[in-house]
């Protein structure tokens, strides 16, 4: 059964080809590009959308991976949360929303404040579907710092270290990652799939 992965993100596919010991084919290499419709009211919900949507056109030979994950802040009372990747506006880009959340932590006179990742990683095949979740706790800083990573990773400080991602080596990250701590809950789902 092949992999695919539900993402039209560069930096997700790349994280995922980096963790993914298998061969993971993005959903446009087989369909093309096209958006899908996130409505959902949870990370696991809108990574189950994806995973369908992709799932139901092409069918039982394969097996699919979405994920769908995002920094929450409870000082903004969850925010960005789900509409992390659109948090300064439906076209925003990865900077825009950057910069947003930078401005939301100054508005409130903070230089650092805790934040978490959550990652939702969903995995439909004619065996059924299933989520798992991974989540990396720390802080937000009022700065840019690092041009690693991708998202909001220059101004998260993950708990234990003194860097932010955007600074942190990329083996580091795969280490601690929310996405990588979802990813190893996962791999033994979807090497049992493919098994069958």
């Amino acid at each position: 059964m092949k992999l695919v992965l539900a993402t039209g993100n560069k930096g997700k596919l790349r994280e995922f080809k980096q963790m993914c010991h298998d061969e993971v084919i993005p959903f446009s290499d087989l369909l093309g590009e096209f958006d899908i419709i996130e409505n959902g009211d949870t990370f696991a919900e809108n990574a189950l959308i994806k995973a369908r949507t992709i799932y139901e056109k092409l069918g039982d030979d394969y097996l699919v991976i979405a994920d769908d994950s995002g920094i929450s802040l409870p000082v903004l009372g969850g925010a960005p949360g789900i509409y992390s990747a659109r948090y300064a506006g439906e076209n925003a880009t990865d900077k825009d929303n950057l910069y947003k959340l930078i401005e939301a932590v100054k508005e409130r006179a903070l230089k650092t404040t805790p934040a978490y990742y959550t990652a939702a990683i969903a995995i439909v095949s004619k065996y059924g579907e299933y989520v798992v979740h991974g989540w990396m706790y720390g802080d937000v800083i009022d700065e840019a710092r690092g041009d690693k990573g991708f998202g909001y990773d220059p101004m998260f400080i993950p708990a234990g270290f003194d860097k932010t991602l955007g600074e942190l080596d990329d083996e580091v990250k795969k280490k601690i990652s929310h996405r990588s701590k979802a990813l190893k809950l996962a791999q033994p789902i979807i090497n049992m799939l493919r098994t069958k």
